[in-house]
């Protein structure tokens, strides 16, 4: 790459990353820049048992990252961290280095203490994001629960939320119910053991319907007995396409935790864009989403299974109605175009074009 780009964007994953797809690489292939990229590994993700596999590629993303800081590009945008190695020096050097830094965040990074095994121990997400949001010109915050934090120490934060580009997904057309009813979640690995904390609801609903969980992700078992009720279909941009469009409704619980707190509905805004009906935790961004859908929210094991069961009882015409209507706020509130010239602002990038 070109670390002497006039703009040069710093992400932990490659494209197959759902956070650095939704939070870089389609703005940038939104924008008539010339961008020099620098993805890390660009691996799917930084777990550390993929990393020990890629010791050669490791060595050398760490001297990319050297490059990209001495070279001391004109605009650089970080997004999350520079490094899984990183305890912050990176991300002071290379927002510091910069003539004009953007340090972006998705997830409360600020509340990730590494919980788990050693090495998430050895390189925690919380200090690292502190000290980013403190050495940037500007910082992003996917939303305002994360805005607030970083208000706390950084000067200058706007809000620009995870968007979804209504052209990729296929607008559902049917409303019929499947036999049986297809329930429907998608999302990274390391996230399905959410479907766990709705277990009994999951059960319950299946009991009395028949209905299965598709699962678009990992094609790994992993959720134990809950997988009897599960079909897993394998992520990509086409299978996304297909898949949410095949459901009956879609499904996003959360860990009623501080760091759920912080998300940024992006399943629930993908259902939207398909034009799925959804259940999902009201937690941060979710309520607000919710509330905006007219779908219903649920806590507990009994709200999952009444509201599973109440949205597979309606009518096909309410769901429709339910699932149109999202579609068209998403379209018009969360996409990348209603948000591109804020994101191009928030970067000083000028004018824009697609």
């Amino acid at each position: 790459m070109d670390h002497h780009s006039d703009f040069c964007a710093v992400t932990p994953y490659g494209r197959g990353a759902g956070s650095s797809r939704v939070r870089v690489f389609e703005w940038l292939d939104r924008i008539g820049h010339d961008v020099a990229v620098g993805s890390y590994l660009s691996l799917p993700d930084a777990a550390p048992s993929r990393l020990a596999r890629h010791p050669v590629s490791l060595a050398r993303a760490e001297l990319q990252l050297a490059a990209i800081a001495r070279a001391g590009p004109r605009r650089l945008l970080l997004h999350r961290e520079a490094s899984p190695l990183s305890r912050g020096w990176w991300e002071r050097r290379l927002l510091t280095g910069a003539e004009f830094g953007v340090y972006d965040f998705d997830d409360a990074l600020q509340w990730d203490l590494g919980e788990g095994g050693l090495a998430r121990r050895l390189a925690p997400k919380a200090g690292k994001a502190r000290v980013a949001v403190r050495h940037a010109d500007r910082v992003i915050a996917g939303n305002a629960v994360l805005a607030d934090w970083a208000s706390q120490h950084q000067r200058d934060v706007v809000v620009i939320p995870s968007c979804v580009a209504l052209e990729d997904y296929t607008p559902k057309t049917s409303y019929a119910l499947h036999d049986p009813p297809r329930l429907g979640w998608i999302g990274s690995r390391h996230n399905e053991a959410c479907l766990l904390l709705i277990s009994g609801a999951l059960t319950e609903v299946h009991r009395r319907t028949g209905a299965r969980v598709t699962l678009v992700g990992s094609t790994t078992p992993s959720l134990g007995g809950l997988e009897s009720l599960i079909d897993r279909i394998a992520w990509s941009p086409e299978s996304q396409r297909a898949a949410l469009c095949g459901m009956d409704l879609g499904l996003m619980p959360l860990q009623l935790d501080a760091y759920s707190l912080g998300k940024c509905g992006y399943k629930l805004l993908q259902y939207a864009a398909a034009g799925l009906p959804a259940v999902a935790t009201p937690l941060g961004v979710n309520a607000e989403l919710l509330s905006g859908f007219g779908m219903p929210a649920a806590r507990t094991q009994d709200d999952w299974t009444s509201a599973i069961l109440a949205l597979i009882g309606s009518s096909a015409a309410i769901r429709e109605r339910l699932g149109r209507s999202a579609r068209e706020i998403a379209g018009r509130s969360y996409s990348y175009d209603a948000w591109l010239p804020r994101w191009a602002a928030a970067l000083e990038l000028g004018q824009v074009h697609r």
